[in-house]
């Protein structure tokens, strides 16, 4: 049995954020019932093709979750999601701001139903402010936060290149309903839970922020190297490959000095002798580092710092992570049903003794809307009513 067996999750999701929290939550064992738009489902499905013709986001989202194809603007939405959040534990949704409310879906309205119930609502700025109303993808929340004014070279900013700012609320978002579940077990009372991809964001950038409002300029955009840290990031061998190096402190930088590099000196050299000094002078200690290993490849290189006990990697493709071999050494690759056939999946990334992931299929748009219709008592000539009229 798994964590959350016996919870049902009812999400009114799309995109990223909220099918992350939610597909968390069916990882643990939670029903996940997904409530999709009929016909073209979740917009994420249109992502791309890349998958065996599926969207690679919505493959890697949207596991062990039942698809409900519901219109909720229907007449017979409002009922149908009625009966289902009588069911359910939990609800998540991340529709347009107000969306939730103007469709009686909204945190107030449904806890004063049912005062168990945990409601989510995940959205781009928060429910008040000037921002309240504005639309909100990962890239403008990046931007927002000064995240993409810390990223990139000092002469170009970039984007992150994963979808932060939406994985940073889905997991606010997934730590928050588990918090509450617990919580709801000695209280006996659900919760209602907001996150924005703001606040996640804010929250990640944080550190970085109080560096520029209290030193009074912002870390320079230093591309692969730490803005704050030095030496960390990628340093030249001789046969024209990297190594990435990270040294957190001044035992770690003074092994490195003598052991990796066999230049003691180098550690007591005034420009280098604090990480602040390394950070204000990045190119000449990246000149002295790159001088030191000029004679060594990559590989000899790797077999000093493992040596020295110091954090290094080499980089590797995107397309890598599919075949690395810590992940094939310990078995973490597992097999994921979709629609249109197997595909590789990783496991939640939390361990826990005792309990075995094993993923459920990837859902077509509405698989399973009459399987749920059954339970909640329409029978085979009323769901194809539903149908017909474009409900489901």
């Amino acid at each position: 049995m798994l964590p959350l067996t016996g919870i049902t999750v009812l999400s009114l999701e799309q995109a990223v954020a909220a099918p992350l929290a939610s597909r968390h939550l069916a990882d643990l064992g939670a029903r996940v019932i997904k409530i999709e738009r009929p016909g073209v489902g979740d917009f994420a499905r249109g992502y791309d093709r890349t998958v065996h013709g599926q969207s690679s986001y919505f493959v890697w989202l949207n596991r062990s979750k039942e698809s409900l194809s519901l219109d909720v603007k229907q007449p017979e939405a409002a009922a149908i999601l009625a009966k289902l959040l009588a069911k359910s534990d939990v609800f998540i949704q991340n529709l347009a701001p107000g969306a939730a409310e103007r469709l009686g879906l909204g945190s107030a309205e449904l806890r004063a139903r049912d005062p168990r119930l945990i409601t989510c609502t995940i959205s781009g700025y928060g429910s008040s402010g000037p921002y309240r109303d504005q639309k909100a993808y990962d890239l403008l929340i990046q931007a927002e936060t000064g995240v993409i004014a810390l990223t990139g070279t000092e002469e170009e900013p970039a984007k992150v290149g994963i979808s932060v700012a939406d994985i940073a609320a889905g997991m606010y978002a997934y730590s928050g309903i588990l918090t509450a579940l617990y919580t709801r077990e000695r209280t006996g009372e659900g919760a209602a839970l907001e996150t924005s991809l703001l606040d996640a964001l804010g929250e990640w950038a944080s550190a970085f922020a109080l560096y520029a409002d209290y030193g009074g300029k912002a870390p320079v955009r230093s591309g692969a190297y730490h803005a704050i840290i030095a030496p960390y990031g990628p340093y030249a061998t001789g046969d024209g490959r990297s190594v990435y190096l990270a040294v957190q402190n001044e035992r770690e930088w003074a092994r490195f000095c003598g052991e990796v590099l066999q230049r003691p000196e180098i550690a007591n050299d005034p420009r280098f002798s604090g990480n602040p000094q390394r950070v204000e002078h990045r190119e000449a200690l990246k000149a002295a580092i790159e001088t030191a290993f000029e004679p060594l490849t990559a590989e000899e290189a790797g077999r000093r710092l493992n040596a020295a006990d110091i954090a290094y990697a080499q980089m590797r493709g995107i397309g890598e992570l599919a075949h690395h071999p810590q992940h094939e050494a310990r078995g973490r690759f597992q097999e994921l049903g979709t629609p249109n056939g197997p595909v590789w999946t990783l496991p939640p990334p939390l361990e826990m003794a005792g309990v075995e992931y094993a993923p459920a299929p990837v859902p077509s748009v509405g698989e399973h809307s009459a399987a749920i219709l059954d339970e909640l008592g329409y029978d085979a000539e009323a769901v194809a009513r539903l149908r017909a009229e474009g409900t489901i």
